[in-house]
């Protein structure tokens, strides 16, 4: 496949994700004012919004950090203006699978889920920073910090899903069930696939003897250089991470919306949760 006829197919993912996003999200929310889940379905509508949008955004003007390459010669394909997007919608996205974790964690009285809830958001925080230091820099340690603080997060949350399941019952633990194998896989492929490139474009570098721009300079040149390119070449690479991101990815966000929720309020999320006594 071409890079341009990649790029087109994924606008086209995109506009379908938007679509998935209203059909299963705000329209069914409307009429669901019932719903014992109602107010966190509610939430996660609204944290889906910066990640689905954002990623349509991502598809319609993809770029690559580090080498300031692009697709469409506009400044919406500047890293600085790409960059900032992607730190809203992943955090956005952290929120969502935090706050998922959290009201588990409620209906399990599982205060070691409840805690890694706490710091999801936080994690996900520092590992944007990471990315912009490797959009300033051009050091791709900054990549590989990021990747790994991801991949870090998902065993937390693999971990808090773990010890929810046997507290919950039906859909409920079905559910989690599928989650935790969803992370498993996620987990993998960036310990085995995605963090090894990265160092690996770093060990490279460093033995190239490659220069690193200063952090003033690398942000103005971030805004202000993007290189128009459709050689395969030179997204090989990120044709097969953005192909998985910006669908799959964006489908579990959406997911989200629906999943099945124990009827908590949002409120009780600031309750201590106790270890359920032993018989």
């Amino acid at each position: 496949m071409s890079v341009k006829a990649w790029w087109i197919a994924l606008s086209a993912v995109s506009a379908v994700n938007i679509c998935a996003w209203i059909l299963a999200g705000v329209m069914p929310l409307r009429r669901a004012v019932g719903d014992p889940a109602y107010a966190v379905r509610r939430r996660q509508l609204l944290l889906s919004a910066p990640f689905v949008f954002g990623c349509a955004f991502r598809s319609v003007f993809p770029r690559a950090d580090v080498q300031r390459i692009c697709v469409v010669d506009s400044w919406l394909s500047s890293v600085a203006i790409g960059r900032s997007v992607a730190t809203i919608a992943e955090v956005a996205f952290a929120a969502q699978c935090a706050l998922l974790l959290r009201m588990l964690a409620l209906e399990a009285r599982a205060p070691l889920a409840l805690a890694i809830s706490r710091v999801m958001v936080p994690l996900i925080v520092m590992a944007e920073t990471f990315s912009w230091y490797a959009v300033a820099t051009t050091n791709y340690i900054g990549n590989t910090m990021e990747e790994s603080t991801w991949g870090l997060v998902s065993i937390l949350l693999i971990v808090g899903l773990a010890g929810v399941r046997p507290r919950l019952k039906g859909s409920l633990r079905a559910f989690v069930g599928q989650a935790i194998w969803i992370c498993a896989g996620y987990v993998v492929f960036m310990f085995t696939i995605d963090v090894p490139m990265y160092f690996g474009r770093w060990r490279a570098d460093t033995a190239a003897g490659t220069r690193y721009l200063p952090v003033g300079q690398g942000l103005h040149d971030a805004a202000t250089r993007w290189i128009v390119t459709l050689r395969i070449e030179d997204w090989r690479w990120e044709m097969l991470w953005m192909s998985l991101y910006f669908s799959f990815g964006v489908w579990i966000s959406v997911s989200l919306i629906r999943a099945p929720y124990p009827p908590v309020a949002l409120s009780d999320a600031a309750r201590p949760v106790a270890a359920p006594a032993t018989p």
